[in-house]
């Protein structure tokens, strides 16, 4: 991209009162946003009322950093070996399944390993985040419980080992889990770009910071994007914004674990509006974390228990070699054991020590020993309050 367009986009994203509605109506009316900027007050007062079309006439504050910033940005090498582009919605690479949701974005900040984006090279980026059918975006709460954690990197994994590009948000809990089970299933024969990331922030911050080392893994070997200009800080109106891009970019969306009011509920009835499906994974009545999910399963949601699910809901044949099925729990103790009645009593709820007292007639202090065992083997998870949960399928 020329400065003086990229300086031309900038402005427009940036020009007070302007949204992407009303940035399409100028752009549809004048054509690339040097046009626009171009025409005398009278033209655009066809278009946009008195007070954006002042506003579009007057440089936006701070726009000659900013411009400096993402020229730079964008010319210097990444050190993950990864590319760095911006798309715009005019640009033959801007992802086709984005042009049909609503307020698609205007401009896409991209880096990772997607060829298309290689400053010397072509290609198309449809056929790598604009093909929904190779898409699956997975998301959830930011506090998962042991098992739901546990399930979205495991879902992911088998998914990805199957072929499928795994979206989300980078964010805490689920999303980071369903990043991490994509890139450890990631097989590049049969997923070039194993997971994509849609950021809330500009792409030269990382949110949350605990994250920092999978951003730099996501850009080896899958795609982060972002919306929102260099230096964009972690605001939390941005967040369910970007939500509408995840649901886009995938053919269905798979809700892992989700409270009442999480924003992945949002993700989700977005996914519905754009005609994706949605999946969702049952849990525990008693678990607030799974109500979400269970409200989304009683409107028509999906309901899945495993990977297996997913892909025969979306006919997607498994690439070769694959292993489609969640995989069970590396540790699983042999039946008859101590540890094995005692995860039998568990159950999959979480319970208290208290509880488990009165269910196996154990003292407590013995009790803890074998729990202790079960936590340091990963086949229990101690949570806040005193509860201990069973995690995995073992």
């Amino acid at each position: 991209m020329e400065l003086d367009e990229l300086a031309a986009w900038l402005r427009l994203t940036l020009s007070t009162g302007i949204g992407n509605g009303t940035a399409r109506k100028l752009l549809a009316a004048f054509g690339l946003p040097q046009a626009i900027f171009a025409q005398p007050a009278s033209a655009l007062r066809q278009v946009v009322g008195p007070a954006q079309a002042t506003a579009l006439l007057s440089e936006p504050p701070g726009i000659a950093n900013l411009l400096e910033t993402t020229h730079q940005w964008l010319s210097t090498p990444d050190a993950t070996g990864g590319h760095r582009a911006i798309m715009t919605i005019g640009d033959a690479r801007f992802p086709g399944s984005l042009l049909n949701i609503e307020d698609p974005p205007l401009m896409l900040y991209a880096m990772g390993v997607c060829p298309a984006f290689a400053r010397d090279g072509g290609g198309d980026a449809q056929d790598w985040i604009g093909d929904i059918s190779r898409n699956i975006a997975i998301v959830g709460s930011r506090n998962p419980t042991p098992q739901g954690e546990f399930n979205a990197r495991e879902f992911a994994k088998a998914l990805s080992e199957a072929g499928l590009t795994v979206v989300s948000g980078l964010a805490l809990g689920v999303d980071g889990a369903a990043h991490q089970g994509a890139l450890d299933g990631a097989s590049p024969g049969a997923n070039p770009l194993a997971t994509i990331a849609v950021v809330g922030t500009g792409l030269d911050r990382v949110y949350p910071k605990r994250h920092l080392e999978l951003a730099h893994r996501i850009a080896q070997q899958g795609l982060l994007l972002s919306e929102f200009p260099l230096g964009t800080p972690a605001l939390a109106e941005n967040f369910p914004k970007r939500n509408r891009i995840i649901s886009g970019l995938s053919q269905a969306t798979l809700v892992v674990e989700a409270a009442l009011r999480s924003g992945s509920l949002i993700t989700a009835r977005m996914a519905s509006e754009q005609g994706r499906d949605v999946f969702a994974v049952p849990g525990s009545i008693h678990s607030p974390q799974s109500c979400g999910c269970h409200a989304l399963i009683k409107q028509g949601a999906k309901l899945v228990e495993s990977a297996q699910d997913v892909l025969e809901e979306l006919k997607v044949p498994a690439a070769p070699g694959a292993r489609p099925q969640a995989r069970q729990a590396d540790h699983q103790p042999e039946a008859g054991t101590a540890q094995s009645e005692l995860l039998a009593q568990l159950g999959f709820d979480p319970v208290s020590l208290d509880a488990l007292v009165a269910r196996t007639g154990m003292d407590a202090a013995q009790l803890q020993v074998r729990l202790l065992e079960l936590e340091l083997s990963g086949d229990v998870a101690r949570l806040p309050g005193g509860l201990f949960q069973r995690v995995g399928t073992a």
